[in-house]
Formats: structure tokens, C-alpha cells, sequence
């Protein structure tokens, strides 16, 4: 293994799961990942510049144009890749949409991480081409059966959401299928009582400073519930399976799924700058950003194991496990140090071990 590069490395992950068909385009979506960290651009003329072929610089766009137009991914195998990188056996998923505009196309983008600290790793996205509105119960339903065939419902710990996933038919599946879950939901929707009482959440509140329900009727769903207020001053309103003062602590991590999507865009790879009017296409873009995502990450994290990120006179560290793992990659491939790059795949292979197993 010490003896291979972290892309060689990268690319016997890639060419064992299968997440492309074919021995050119696994190696050529290898490079593609590596001139997407060094670029932190998503165009296909900034990735161009930065991947090393003995070729004119017009031959590569062409070659990219070409997998777009031409390349599968095998988006089970993909979650797979993903796995290889997570060191936990029990999965908090978060769930949420991102969307953004490109003259008349609209990018609407419905994602599923695994919440690992104050960051997370993508797991498994489906493009809705519903002129950027929310997702509907089916759309959320299917995602999440395609993430149950790969990872299984007894490796899921909970799914935290936001007010946008809220409705009975989805809330019931999740219940109907043992995922507990967290979400938050408008201070509109009431509360009822076993006994027939009906409520609103702010007259639920208003003698304490958080209340604990369990067993309560909301969207015609028995959950538990905890009402409070946030640090904004808004009614934080939520609900789910879990034990009512779990909610709260529970909710936080949602966030994660914010500071990935932000990873993606503007202090990452500049998804939104991309000039793709095809969301087939849009698809396979936002897999490789995921997977550069996923490695810097990865990469991040490992280093911090030696030596642990210092916090600034504000109480926060100058950069994020992100942006760190984006810079340790960028010295990699200016001046080929391997380490601790190369421990991130070292571990990752031996995570693939198990991987057939989940699949199969």
C-alpha cells in the first residue's frame, strides 16, 4: 500500500466498487476529482487546466465533455464509495434540499448525509425537477429506500429535518419503519392530546421556558415533543420518536447538512458557478464535487487526529476539517507529500471489506 500514490489509491477504490463502468473512465474520473481539489472549480475549463495528460488543453475539455455525455455512475456503488470514509457504525442522517438558478435552469437537489461532528459526509442525492419546489413524501420515500438497500435500517440512529419535511405520509413511514427521527415543524401546525384537547404550541409554552410531551397527536402522527425558544427568539417547535428532551440536542446537528452544502458552493468548489443546463448532467457534476468533497474531509479529519486544531482568540479554529483537508490536498499535489493523505485510503480499503456484504 506505501507503496501506491493516494490517486493510485483512490482509483483501486473507485475501479473495486464500480462507481463507473469501464477501465479509461474510472481513471479518468480519478483525474477529474484531483484537477477539481486543485481548481476548487466545478467548470470544466479551470478542471481542464489542472489535470496532467501529455495532451492539448482543448483534447481534455473534450475527454470531459465526453464522460458527461457518455459516463453512468452506479449511484449505490457511490454510496459505497462514501461509506469507505466513515468510521461510524451507527448513522445520524440529516436530510435537506439546496437549490440555485442558472438562467432558466433551475438546480433543485434533494440530499442525504451522514452527520459526523460539526461536518458531514454525502451518502446518496436525486435531482427534482419540479421548478425548485419543495419535495413531496414520495420523493423522500424513494431516497431513503435507495439508502436502506445499501446501508440497512439497523445501521440508521435517527434522521434530523427541517420544517420542509414534515406531513403525515412520510412521518408515518418513517414510524411504519422503525427510523427515529427529529423535525422541526411551524408553530401553525397543532397539538392534540390523547384525551381530545387540541393546542397551539406557543399557549404550550407559555408558562416555562421549554416543555417535554410524549405520546401527543401532530399531522395525525403519535410523537414526542419538545417547545422551546432559540437563540434567534423564535418557537423552536419539534418533534419525533426519539425521548422528548433528546429533540433538542438532537436538532443541532442538523446543521451539518448547512455547512456541507456551503462546502460545495462558495467556500468549496463553486457549485453554482457551473454552466450545465442538464440535470442528468448536474447529477454526475455534483457526484465528483461530492467525492473531492468527501476526500478533503476525510483528509481533514485525519490530520486533526496529530495534530489537533488550535482555536483562534474567538473560540473557533481558523479553518474547518474541510478547508484543512482541501489544503493538505493542494500540498499533495504540488509537492507529493504523501502523509496523512495516504492513511485516509489505507483505512478506506479496509472498510471496502465490509461493503459487499451491505450490498449484497
Amino acid at each position: 500500500m506505501r507503496e501506491q500514490s493516494p490517486q493510485a489509491a483512490n482509483y483501486a477504490l473507485i475501479r473495486s466498487l464500480g462507481v463507473v463502468k469501464h477501465k479509461n473512465r474510472q481513471e479518468f474520473l480519478d483525474l477529474m476529482i484531483g484537477g477539481m481539489i486543485k481548481s476548487r472549480s466545478v467548470q470544466f475549463g479551470e478542471i481542464a487546466h489542472c489535470i496532467e495528460k501529455p495532451i492539448k488543453l482543448e483534447s481534455i475539455e473534450r475527454l470531459i465533455q465526453d464522460f458527461f455525455l457518455k459516463t453512468d455512475f452506479d449511484y449505490r456503488s457511490l454510496m459505497a464509495y462514501f461509506l469507505c470514509f466513515v468510521h461510524h457504525d451507527k448513522l445520524k442522517l440529516s436530510i435537506d434540499r439546496t437549490e440555485w438558478d442558472f438562467g432558466k435552469t433551475q438546480v433543485n437537489i434533494l440530499c442525504i448525509i451522514v452527520s459526523i461532528g460539526k461536518m458531514g459526509v454525502p451518502l446518496y442525492f436525486e435531482m427534482l425537477d419540479n421548478k425548485s419546489g419543495n419535495s413531496n413524501y414520495n420523493d423522500r420515500i424513494a431516497l431513503f429506500k435507495e439508502v436502506i438497500q445499501v446501508v440497512g435500517k439497523e445501521r440508521i440512529e435517527f434522521v434530523m429535518m427541517d420544517r420542509e419535511f414534515i406531513g403525515q405520509n412520510w412521518l408515518s413511514w418513517l414510524k411504519t419503519n422503525k427510523i427515529d427521527f427529529c423535525v422541526r415543524v411551524p408553530k401553525s401546525h397543532k397539538i392534540s392530546l390523547l384525551g381530545g384537547e387540541t393546542l397551539r404550541a406557543e399557549a404550550v409554552l407559555k408558562e416555562h421556558g421549554s416543555t417535554y410531551l410524549t405520546d401527543v397527536i401532530v399531522d395525525s402522527v403519535v410523537v414526542n415533543c419538545s417547545i422551546s425558544i432559540d437563540k434567534n427568539g423564535d418557537l423552536l417547535y419539534l418533534i419525533g420518536t426519539l425521548e422528548p428532551k433528546q429533540l433538542r440536542s438532537v436538532y443541532k446537528k442538523r446543521w451539518t447538512i448547512e455547512v456541507f452544502f456551503q462546502a460545495l458552493k462558495g467556500r468549496g468548489f463553486n457549485m453554482e458557478l457551473s454552466r450545465l443546463r442538464c440535470l442528468k448532467k448536474y447529477r454526475k457534476l455534483f457526484a465528483i464535487a461530492c467525492m473531492a468533497y468527501t476526500l478533503c474531509w476525510a483528509a481533514g479529519i485525519e490530520d486533526a487526529k496529530t495534530d489537533p486544531v488550535k482555536p483562534k482568540n474567538h473560540g473557533y479554529p481558523q479553518f474547518s476539517v474541510f478547508r484543512r483537508g482541501l489544503n493538505l490536498f493542494r500540498k499533495y499535489f504540488k509537492n507529493k507529500i504523501f502523509d496523512p493523505i495516504l492513511r485516509i485510503f489505507e483505512r478506506a480499503l479496509i472498510r471496502l471489506i465490509k461493503i459487499p456484504k451491505i450490498i449484497g
